[in-house]
């Protein structure tokens, strides 16, 4: 068996969620000397990601309706290996589903948790892995 991507560094993408993504990317883009390219991405509008020297390094939404944080943010996705089981164990452990485990087409399944105090993090089973 092949090792994945959560058995070599767990935390696989990060993602600016803001209400003004032109505003935002402006920002990031002069700071960091990124590229931006916009995907349609359906009833959320734009996706844009952000890219340096050609490689995506990040991602930038609007808010959405499974968006549990207010405000301009940045949040970060755990890959793993069974989003199913990992559900369970943070009801076990005291944590909260804060978005139940739902399909996003050609990325995966994705939810998001929260530890005992509030810590939200994504948790991601890529497609394929």
């Amino acid at each position: 068996m092949g090792r994945t991507m959560a058995d070599t560094f767990p935390f696989i993408w990060h993602e600016l969620v803001t209400p003004d993504q032109t505003k935002s990317g402006a920002f990031f883009s002069e700071l960091f000397g990124w590229q931006t390219r916009k995907v349609d991405a359906g009833k959320y509008g734009t996706y844009t990601l952000f890219q340096d020297n050609g490689k995506e390094v990040a991602g930038m939404m609007n808010p959405t309706e499974n968006t549990p944080e207010k405000g301009a943010h940045w949040h970060s996705y755990i890959a793993v290996a069974d989003i199913s089981s990992l559900v369970g164990r943070v009801r076990e452990l005291g944590g909260k589903v804060l978005v139940p485990p739902h399909e996003v087409a050609g990325v995966g399944v994705i939810c998001v948790v929260a530890d005992p105090l509030g810590a939200a993090v994504h948790l991601m089973e890529p497609e394929g892995e």
